[in-house]
Order: C-alpha cells, then sequence, then structure tokens
C-alpha cells in the first residue's frame, strides 16, 4: 500500500504526518509513506487545499487534519 501526504510541509501537514505514523504503528499491512511538496503532485491530484491524504493514488482527504480513526478508515477500505 502506498500513502501519499501532498503539502507535508505546514503546520497542518506535519500534524497530519505524526497522526498517520500514529494510526499504521500497528498496521499489519506493509505501508510505504511518501512526503511530497512539489507542485506536480498538486496538479496531479488537483488538490485546492494543502496538506492532502493519497492513498493508492486516490486523493482522501484534503485540506485538514483528519483523527487516526478516519485514517484508518480509509486505509480499510483500500485494502478489502
Amino acid at each position: 500500500m502506498n500513502i501519499k501526504i501532498i503539502g507535508y510541509n505546514c503546520s497542518n501537514g506535519i500534524k497530519l504526518k505524526k497522526t498517520l505514523l500514529k494510526a499504521i504503528k500497528d498496521f499489519d499491512e506493509t505501508i510505504e509513506v511518501e512526503l511530497n511538496d512539489d507542485q506536480e503532485s498538486v496538479k496531479k491530484y488537483n488538490i485546492k487545499n494543502i496538506p492532502a491524504l493519497i492513498i493508492n493514488n486516490n486523493k482522501c482527504i484534503e485540506g485538514k487534519v483528519p483523527s487516526e480513526r478516519d485514517i484508518l478508515k480509509y486505509i480499510k477500505s483500500y485494502t478489502n
């Protein structure tokens, strides 16, 4: 599984990274986390507000920091 955080170099991006790492620390599946801050990624995923959480090339959340529970819901929806 591939998870990307687009716009990680802002205050909410840092919070999203910390929340994501907490959420996946006990997860059984191998998860690759990428941190992107480039304009190409913003255009590719049509992101209006950063930070954004991308799971398996699907934009899940943008412009806010979700809870650990919300992140796990998205991850589980893409593992089934």
